[in-house]
């Protein structure tokens, strides 16, 4: 059973910068999608970035397009976001998600391509 961990949320004044972890256990996810989600109280649940098996590609969201940035370690064990210049928008708890899925691309479109989740990590932009 894949379990993941996601770490590295908190408090931020907007502009700064936060690194969010995502670490796994239980199963090898070379072969696995790994997908940033995030949810804002009263907001449907927003895709945010994903990276494909063997970190071949990326995707994101428009809304986060060149100032976050996913990746992966080389013995694959953890999914990164780095997010910068951060507004108040960017407050949600962020979610990581694996589903596997060897194809060389990925996407956020559709969350049921990803069936183990980990608890979140809350994100809050303020001044």
């Amino acid at each position: 059973q894949l379990q993941l961990v996601e770490s590295g949320g908190g408090l931020v004044q907007p502009g700064g910068s936060l690194r969010l972890s995502c670490e796994f256990s239980g199963l090898t996810v070379d072969y696995f999608a790994i997908a940033w989600y995030r949810q804002a109280p009263g907001k449907e649940r927003e895709g945010v970035s994903c990276i494909s098996a063997r970190a071949i590609t990326t995707n994101y969201a428009d809304s986060v397009r060149g100032r976050f940035t996913i990746s992966r370690d080389m013995a694959k064990t953890t999914v990164y976001l780095e997010m910068n210049s951060l507004t108040p928008e960017d407050t949600a708890l962020y979610y990581c998600a694996a589903g596997w899925d060897p194809s060389p691309i990925c996407t956020t479109e559709d969350a049921q391509r990803y069936n183990y989740w980990g608890q979140g990590t809350q994100v809050t932009v303020s001044s």
